[in-house]
């Protein structure tokens, strides 16, 4: 249960639990939240028990009920499974098991391979058998564990484009799709890869093989971080922990990039020099918060490398034919690692010749191992839903990564690099710095809980900013926001204008792009003459948006192109109260995971 609950931000539409005791199997399950099933256990206790699996649910196949609640097990009663993804073939599998006599009676998908397990283990009387050829029936995305009461001191697991972690402790072992879920027990893991079964057994440990049957290698790795990290160290939420942890977070993306002679280097680098100095295009896939890194991440590549770059959506990605080939460099952007339609983009991008270089959070997870180099950022764990302290580091290390290509390219001389890499890290102080004043724009947005609508506006790298901020307004407070680039505002969303709707405006630097600055003061007069509520993000010292705010919110001073992960600060703090004010459960926002790993 507790390995569930710091599995609950994954999903959170029903959960439960199987056990094997006395011979049989004793399950529990409930929609809605852990609480739930916590409540139905202390009421109805299962058995004591050394061997069990468990499961958080976001629904698929079937709403969230307790018939639709893993574990699924077989008419007999013999085999539970807990399943992460989808079969895409489910159907004809059910339909085939109905009429060998099955009886299914949940609307998932998951409740098949119960069923067809229980087939096989009567047949071959060896559950890992059973389960790789079950596997090799399946198809879509899927982690799978289960047990079978005629094999208790067995669990196996199986993944196909979907995270399974093994932990190994001292004579116990943990499988799940996070380490999060047993990091209080272990922090010794090893990776399981793609199309991979495994074995735990009570008295001869771990061993992992294909969906055919044949031995496979397994890396170990050690797990930096411990148990407390993903704890809410007495705050009221992990989102509040996790935009509190941002200032860290930026420091550790930073470490021990440039070494004594001012040379940059990244995580894993697999792609020759000389490659990266034919590269002709970037291409930046990413989903959601990614993306809106991605789009940032344009402007610095372009101007630091002068490579063309584009921005796409992973999920349109492969499917709008994109123009590849061995001189493009993709870079995919992916907090947990497993982001499916990033990962489904990143294999069709290296199926059409292009080198891969993945931004990740997630140690061991698929989208670095089956890249050609990763940065990673080395946030910790972020459980909070709503992405907070992931953004402002996958920022860093888009940064980094145009740097590097700058360095290795010759279009960035090393005091150059060192420039910006001194002002990168300066960016820890000054987001401390926007974190301890954020007191008035908590009490704004509690203001504001009552309203309907919020606009954010933005030019140049405010864009993004602005877009960023209306997502997390979107996703934490089930309202509407929209982000424009402010001198869209005349091409139609103007006409949205009415008096006292709150509008937010991103104000670049007048140092840096003066040009951009005059005319962003001038659609904050032009929405403020409308009857707009103007909230003014702007840097310390800017006395020109004075006037024409009717709230100011200051950032420190940074260049032009490091703004954002000041800006964005005070917009994160901006959703999470108005949500909080709201009712709203910041950690985990109604029909969201954390991790989306099915397309």
């Amino acid at each position: 249960m507790a390995g569930l609950k710091r599995l609950e931000y994954r999903g959170y539409d029903s959960a439960g639990v199987a056990v094997l005791a006395d011979g049989g199997l004793a399950t529990a399950k409930r929609a809605g939240k852990l609480v739930n099933l916590d409540k139905e256990l202390s009421e109805h206790p299962l058995p004591s028990a050394a061997t069990g699996i468990g499961h958080t649910r976001w629904a698929t196949h079937g709403g969230p009920t307790d018939a639709n609640a893993h574990p699924h097990l077989d008419n007999a009663g013999r085999v539970a499974v807990v399943h992460n993804g989808i079969i895409e073939n489910f159907a004809p599998l059910r339909a085939e098991l109905a009429e060998r006599g099955h009886e299914l009676p949940s609307e998932t998908d998951t409740e098949v391979v119960a069923h067809l397990l229980a087939e096989e283990y009567s047949a071959c009387a060896d559950l890992a058998e059973a389960m790789r050829l079950v596997c090799r029936r399946l198809e879509g995305a899927f982690t799978l564990v289960a047990v079978h009461a005629d094999a208790p001191d067995v669990v196996v697991g199986a993944r196909r484009n979907s995270p399974l972690v093994v932990g190994v402790g001292e004579g116990e072992y943990f499988l799940a799709s996070d380490v999060a879920a047993f990091i209080a027990h272990t922090r010794d893991a090893v990776e399981l890869g793609q199309d991979q079964v495994v074995e735990l057994r009570r008295d001869e440990g771990v061993s992992v093989t294909a969906f055919d049957g044949t031995p496979a290698d397994v890396r170990s790795y050690h797990v930096d971080w411990d148990a407390s990290a993903a704890e809410k160290a007495g705050y009221a939420s992990f989102m509040l922990k996790e935009i509190a942890e941002q200032p860290k977070a930026v420091a550790d993306t930073l470490l021990g990039r440039v070494d004594g002679s001012g040379t940059l280097s990244l995580d894993e680098v697999r792609i020759p020099a000389g490659v990266l100095r034919e590269v002709d295009k970037v291409v930046v896939v990413a989903c959601g918060t990614a993306y809106h890194a991605g789009l940032i991440a344009k402007y610095a590549i372009e101007h630091w490398t002068r490579i063309p770059c584009e921005v796409e959506l992973a999920s349109e990605f492969r499917y709008r034919d994109p123009i590849l080939d061995q001189q493009t460099l993709v870079v995919a952007i992916s907090q947990s690692g497993e982001t499916m339609d990033t990962l489904m983009a990143l294999r069709h991008a290296r199926e059409q010749g292009a080198r891969v270089l993945a931004i990740c959070n997630t140690n061991g997870s698929t989208i670095p191992r089956e890249s050609d180099a990763v940065l990673y950022t080395h946030a910790g764990p972020e459980v909070a839903v709503a992405s907070t302290k992931a953004f402002l580091t996958q920022l860093v290390a888009c940064y980094l990564v145009a740097l590097y290509l700058g360095q290795v390219r010759g279009t960035k001389y090393g005091d150059e690099i060192g420039d910006v890499v001194r002002d990168l890290s300066g960016i820890s102080g000054a987001v401390e710095r926007v974190l301890g004043t954020m007191d008035p724009v908590r009490e704004l947005a509690r203001s504001l809980a009552h309203k309907n609508t919020v606009l954010f506006l933005g030019r140049h790298v405010g864009h993004p900013v602005a877009l960023e901020g209306a997502l997390k307004l979107k996703e934490l407070a089930y309202m509407h926001a929209e982000g424009f680039a402010a001198g869209e505002l005349k091409h139609g969303p103007i006409a949205l204008i009415e008096e006292d709707l709150p509008v937010v405006v991103v104000v670049p630097s007048p140092r840096g792009r003066s040009i951009l600055h005059d005319k962003i003061v001038s659609n904050i007069q032009e929405i403020r003459a409308r009857g707009a509520r103007t909230i003014v993000i702007a840097e310390e010292g800017d006395e020109a948006v004075v006037p024409y705010a009717d709230h100011l919110v200051r950032v420190p001073a940074t260049p032009t192109l490091l703004q954002p992960l000041v800006a964005t600060v005070p917009l994160q703090v901006f959703a999470c109260e108005l949500a909080t004010a709201r009712g709203n459960e910041v950690d985990q926002p109604r029909n969201l995971a954390k991790s989306v790993t099915v397309e």
